[in-house]
């Protein structure tokens, strides 16, 4: 490891950064001197705005991916390097405003049955049982069950912040019964591979898990653990819950970030009272024509 890279991994630790963070943020500053075939500590603003350049029109990355980069190179350069923050010429995309596509229950019932290996169908339970990101799903520990509270304790979850969510009955049934199957030690669901200590789970296998039941259960809809957590919260708001506690079972700092579920959900769109029905229009009924009305 390079002192450079060191320098940047202890800023990130000591800001107690999140593990999958810290790897995207190196991840982004290698790429960037990669591309310039440079160390990146002797590149300039200039180098900074083709890259984003590069990334937008050659790579055709998202908008989401470009800004990670931009986030992880402003913090390089701030923080790492101590570059004044006006001398950083890095602007972040616009990002679309784009409602995320939803699962029906029967959909989500479909995929959970579909799941490739009964460890990935409990995975899948877990995921939507809980509403868990795919990151705080991995880090879940046997002892943040809580069978008596009926709760689940999220450790430092986004944010750094714990929270607790719902335990279901019937996932703590299928959970028990995966105890007894796979005796899990530390981590709830720990890494397949035995020849090291007990890890977690890889991130990526729990992706995995969800994209192979998805293809299994023949869903054309782009499926992603994200999607389960936003599939459960609209199904708690359908079934009556409200979005103060769906707020905090989600772990949202801000109300306003969980009230997308009210566009997501069809109880509440069917709900609304829309006016044109009201309105005294008579012929409603007539034959259609291009003709003139009597009288026009």
């Amino acid at each position: 490891m390079t002192a450079l890279r060191k320098r940047m991994l202890d800023e990130l630790q000591r800001r107690h950064y999140s593990p999958e963070t810290i790897r995207l943020y190196l991840f982004a500053v290698k790429d960037f001197a990669g591309y310039f075939g440079k160390r990146p500590d002797r590149l300039s603003s200039e180098h900074l705005r083709q890259y984003q350049l590069y990334l937008l029109n050659e790579r055709k990355l998202s908008v989401a991916s470009v800004i990670a980069r931009t986030s992880a190179l402003r913090f390089f350069f701030t923080k790492v390097l101590r570059r004044p923050y006006r001398e950083i010429d890095l602007v972040y995309p616009k990002r679309p405003e784009r409602l995320p596509v939803i699962l029906s229950e029967e959909e989500v019932a479909r995929l959970i049955e579909s799941a490739i290996t009964s460890y990935h169908r409990v995975i899948l339970m877990t995921l939507y049982g809980t509403g868990l990101r795919r990151e705080e799903l991995c880090r879940l520990k046997v002892e943040d069950v809580d069978s008596k509270r009926m709760v689940i304790r999220v450790r430092q979850g986004k944010g750094n912040k714990d929270r607790d969510v719902t335990l279901s009955p019937r996932l703590l049934e299928v959970l028990r019964a995966y105890w007894k199957w796979r005796k899990p030690k530390t981590y709830l669901f720990p890494s397949l591979y035995r020849k090291q200590p007990e890890q977690p789970i890889d991130s990526k296998t729990v992706w995995y898990a969800v994209r192979a039941a998805a293809r299994r259960a023949g869903i054309q809809k782009k499926v992603s653990p994200h999607l389960l957590r936003h599939s459960w919260a609209t199904h708690l708001l359908e079934r009556g819950t409200d979005l103060k506690t769906i707020q905090v079972l989600l772990g949202h700092v801000d109300l306003e970030a969980t009230t997308i579920y009210l566009h997501l959900s069809q109880q509440h769109l069917q709900g609304v009272h829309n006016p044109i029905e009201a309105l005294p229009i008579s012929g409603l009924g007539d034959k259609p024509s291009l003709r003139p009305r009597k009288g026009e």
